[in-house]
């Protein structure tokens, strides 16, 4: 990771290959009411000790950076960002042996493939493909709500994988027909 000198400097993390999972990601949506906005939840694998590490400084430098929100200490119960799938996520798979982060902005993502070229058949990034995703980390004091959120930055899809949508491809669910004379 090159070093820079804006203001994400320790808190913004580049993952290793991470897997997305409820990817809103070509178009912002509101949740419950609130203002639109492009999200992904990054399944973590609890053996990437890198990811897992970088995302752990980047909070700490967050919960410091973000003092003042907190009204000059940092309060015992923040909520954080990187979260147990084992625990929060018990009877989801994809979530089984990984923590997760759930990414959003209001600023649509660049989403690229392996050399970096930009993606722009929306079919190619799915929630269940692989890849890499650049997140800040930042403070936020809103509605009696203190803890550090996870911005969304950038994709980078890696690989396919198995799609987490629920919905099947047509491919699966039917096989060739050929030959046969159905008016028979």
């Amino acid at each position: 990771m090159g070093t820079s000198n804006n203001k994400n400097q320790g808190t913004k993390v580049v993952t290793g290959i991470v897997r997305f999972s409820y990817a809103n990601i070509w178009e912002p949506k509101s949740i419950n009411g609130s203002d639109e906005k492009y999200s992904v939840s990054l399944i973590i694998s609890k053996d990437d000790k890198e990811t897992i590490d970088a995302i752990n400084k980047a909070v700490e430098q967050a919960k410091k950076d973000g003092i003042s929100k907190f009204g000059g200490k940092i309060p015992a119960n923040l909520k954080l960002p990187l979260r147990d799938g084992d625990i929060e996520r018990p009877d989801d798979e994809a979530y089984q042996n990984s923590y997760f982060v759930n990414a959003n902005s209001k600023d649509r993502p660049q989403i690229v493939d392996k050399a970096v070229r930009p993606i722009l058949d929306q079919s190619e990034v799915y929630s269940g493909c692989y890849g890499r995703a650049s997140i800040t980390f930042y403070a936020f004091n809103s509605n009696g709500n203190k803890g550090v959120a996870c911005g969304l930055g950038n994709l980078q899809k890696i690989k396919d994988g198995e799609a987490l949508s629920g919905r099947s491809n047509a491919s699966d669910d039917f096989t060739t027909e050929e030959d046969e004379d159905f008016l028979s």
